[in-house]
């Protein structure tokens, strides 16, 4: 198991990489564009969009031929839009080329998830679920640290090119460590009659609409994090680019070091009771913090110590709402992955085009905009996990 989670990690890697890794030069993107900071942001949105929208076609394509293809096929195109982004001319070419990446990254999203799928189901796959997020753990509190290395040995252009470079290791990688877990007897021909029913059972099916949404805007408070707190952490607080990476970090802890938990603290309580419990806990936390900050205690330390606990009741929500969410559907798992996945990152890219608007590089609008987030996680958990339901 260890082995399938270092590879499977090594794949999940590269999103995050190709996130927070240029964070750090945010700011120097603006000013060497000569645009504002949503102009910025919109490279971040362009890359969640398309990285959601391509995940519609990966896990198809994986029922059918297996989940090998997919992957490398993924990996090539994240290389091209990589180099593509290094040469980038303007801000709305970097945005095109970006999406570009996340056409490629989007293999990384699901394959993962449904290879995890294919070898195990219920505890044991939030086992693996949470040792894979475990390998990944390093990207988002190491990725702005070698984003702002490398930036201080070149600049930003040459973060892609890292990139780029990371994408054909992972493909050796992947080439040599991981066989193909989906055998032949068990692919399912791609037919747009059978994959209209089956997104529509998926669509009817409330439980994983439900468990979906909830990580989807788990994953969008972060997504709106990632995508603000560059300017505010520099801007408002002060901080140099290697300063930020580390206040980034503390945040990202919080997060990975919680998945950890998931497993062990399912088999006790059971799945959904901690799924509920862990959304509780993390709107409260950035209720409580908005409010705090709103008051006029506008601290760095306040913010990334109620950012650290919000992000830590994530940490349980996150694995467990992926694996439940696929539990009932193991005979469609890569659609189901890539439809869960696509959703997840629509809420994400939207939350960040919707209040981008709204964002004056200030800590308050970011707050908020995370508050709203987890409003609606915990509007869609009441639905969908009733306490009456035990499990």
């Amino acid at each position: 198991m260890l082995r399938i989670a270092l590879v499977l990690g090594l794949l999940v890697m590269i999103g995050p990489f190709a996130i927070d890794m240029y964070l750090p030069a945010m700011p120097n993107i603006a000013a060497d564009f000569g645009v504002d900071e949503p102009a910025v942001q919109m490279t971040l949105t362009a890359y969640f969009l398309s990285i959601g929208v391509a995940q519609l076609v990966y896990g198809p394509l994986s029922d059918q031929t297996g989940r090998r293809l997919p992957v490398f096929l993924g990996l090539g195109v994240f290389f091209i839009g990589s180099v593509g982004a290094t040469l980038a001319g303007s801000v709305e070419a970097l945005a095109g080329w970006r999406a570009l990446q996340g056409l490629g990254g989007a293999a990384m999203m699901v394959m993962p998830r449904a290879i995890v799928r294919d070898l195990h189901t219920g505890n044991e796959a939030t086992r693996l679920m949470a040792m894979v997020m475990l390998v990944m753990s390093v990207s988002p509190m190491l990725a702005p640290l070698a984003g702002s290395f490398v930036i201080s040995l070149g600049s930003w252009r040459t973060v892609f090119a890292v990139l780029a470079v990371a994408a054909a290791v992972a493909a050796v990688v992947m080439g040599l460590s991981l066989g193909e877990t989906l055998p032949p007897e068990k692919r399912t021909p791609v037919r747009f009659k059978s994959l209209m029913q089956n997104a529509g059972i998926l669509f009817r099916d409330r439980g994983f609409m439900g468990l979906t949404m909830i990580g989807g805007f788990g994953m969008a408070s972060f997504f709106v994090f990632i995508a603000s707190a560059p300017f505010v952490y520099v801007q408002e607080f002060g901080l140099t680019p290697t300063q930020f990476s580390l206040a980034f970090a503390v945040n990202a802890i919080g997060f990975f070091s919680a998945s950890q938990m998931a497993a062990p603290l399912g088999e006790r309580f059971g799945m959904r009771p901690l799924v509920r419990a862990g959304v509780t806990g993390f709107t409260f936390c950035v209720l409580l913090l908005l409010l705090v900050v709103a008051s006029g205690f506008q601290y760095l330390p306040v913010v990334i110590a109620g950012l650290f606990c919000a992000n830590a009741c994530l940490g349980v929500v996150i694995p467990t709402t992926m694996v439940l969410a696929l539990d009932a559907h193991g005979e469609r798992a890569g659609l189901a992955s890539s439809l869960g996945g696509t959703l997840q990152m629509m809420a994400g890219g939207l939350m960040i085009a919707a209040t981008g608007p709204f964002f004056d590089g200030t800590v308050v609008p970011m707050l908020a905009a995370i508050a709203i987030c987890g409003v609606a996680a915990m509007g869609f958990t009441l639905f969908t996990l009733p306490r009456r339901v035990r499990a």
